[in-house]
């Protein structure tokens, strides 16, 4: 995980490139995900060689006006939380999401034993809230199709019968006062240890799983266990109450019910496809300011999305690599970003994660000469032909 940014003035990109580094490729896909190539107007990458520094930044850039895209994200371990190398995670892609076109690294991760590969942050993938939001920026799809960036807060909440509420977490390590809920993205079980886990199940006519961002659930309570460690699977979820806490709640016996309220600040109903990150870099075409952030004056390699009306960007610079490229600030990136058109852009993990993938391959230079595994990804696919006609 790195977490780094800012300073020096930007360095004229366009006196400094070589034109023999320039490259621009077209692109669109075949049905296969990694098939052959062919030329398309509505999706194009290039690597642009900045020699006096040196830099070099790879930029996908995407057609808003072409319904046939779509973005989506992925899961370092394919249907469960965990790491892996973007390649990895584009050959687990579910063929019913579509074919990929273009993909970099998302969000940074924790590093807690018994979760790895949990994002920091926020992540919707196919419409199912995988993460809780945890007050970072992050980067959404919108019910109507429009890209959105803000900060986001989780009001997850479990009610309980006495109409009672308590904060809920998801599919993060419990601490001792906490209430947490797991689903099988988490894995086989809970990895927990004392306290009281309730085994939820569907309540006849109610809505239930996958969770969504802005619905509220009504669940029955199926189980009860106190040892911990409880199995999940795709029909139940465990709720999970730390020890510290449990003397405020009241208990639950098998047939009770909960409300499980999935709210947000901002609003993310309806939203498909949701990634953490941070900070922002522009918003509304003027540079933030990144202060409380680490290393803001150092170059590192870096991963951004960014957009305007007509285009979305994916962008990655390479870095720690004194003959290839050095990397960038945040300024320098935020510079980089607005020249290129972006009116809105974000910043993504950095450092040894940096990688975009496009034309089938790896196109970026990894900083540790080698693709570093990391918890998720965003995806540019083609939609097949079922979700195209939708």
């Amino acid at each position: 995980m790195s977490i780094e940014g800012s300073t020096l003035p930007f360095a004229g990109r366009r006196r400094g490139i070589v034109a023999s580094g320039f490259l621009v490729l077209v692109l669109a896909w075949s049905t296969t995900a990694f098939g052959a190539a062919k030329p398309e107007r509505y999706l194009s990458y290039t690597n642009e060689i900045v020699s006096d520094m040196p830099w070099s930044i790879h930029v996908v850039r995407i057609e808003r006006s072409h319904h046939d895209l779509r973005f989506c994200t992925t899961l370092g371990g394919g249907e469960v939380l965990g790491m892996g190398i973007l390649t990895d995670q584009l050959k687990m892609l579910p063929a019913e999401m579509g074919a990929p076109l273009a993909a970099i690294n998302g969000d940074f991760y924790e590093k807690a034993k018994d979760y790895p590969g949990r994002p920091r942050d926020l992540q919707i993938r196919n419409g199912e809230v995988i993460t809780h939001p945890a007050g970072h920026t992050c980067f959404w799809i919108d019910a109507q199709g429009n890209p959105q960036m803000t900060n986001v807060c989780s009001r997850f909440r479990v009610v309980w019968p006495n109409g009672k509420a308590t904060p809920l977490g998801l599919n993060v390590q419990r601490i001792n006062d906490a209430a947490v809920l797991y689903t099988a993205v988490l894995g086989a079980s809970t990895h927990t240890s004392g306290g009281v886990e309730y085994v939820l199940e569907r309540s006849p006519q109610c809505l239930w799983l996958p969770l969504r961002a802005g619905q509220t659930y009504e669940a029955r309570v199926h189980q009860v266990q106190t040892a911990g460690d409880t199995p999940l699977d795709r029909q139940t979820a465990v709720l999970s109450i730390g020890p510290g806490l449990l003397s405020s709640l009241p208990p639950l016996k098998p047939g009770a019910t909960v409300r499980l309220i999935m709210e947000t600040t901002p609003d993310l109903s309806g939203a498909e496809v949701a990634i953490g990150g941070g900070p922002a870099l522009i918003k509304d075409s003027k540079l933030m300011s990144w202060k409380g952030w680490l290393n803001t004056n150092m170059r590192h390699p870096r991963t951004a999305v960014g957009w305007n009306k007509q285009h979305i960007f994916l962008v990655e610079v390479d870095g720690r690599q004194i003959d290839v490229s050095v990397g960038m600030t945040f300024q320098e990136l935020a510079d980089y970003l607005l020249k290129l058109g972006c009116e809105q852009a974000m910043n993504l993990d950095g450092g040894g994660s940096a990688t975009l993938w496009a034309l089938g391959t790896v196109r970026s230079s990894p900083s540790e000469g080698q693709e570093r595994p990391s918890p998720n990804a965003l995806v540019v696919v083609r939609k097949n032909s079922r979700q195209a006609a939708e």
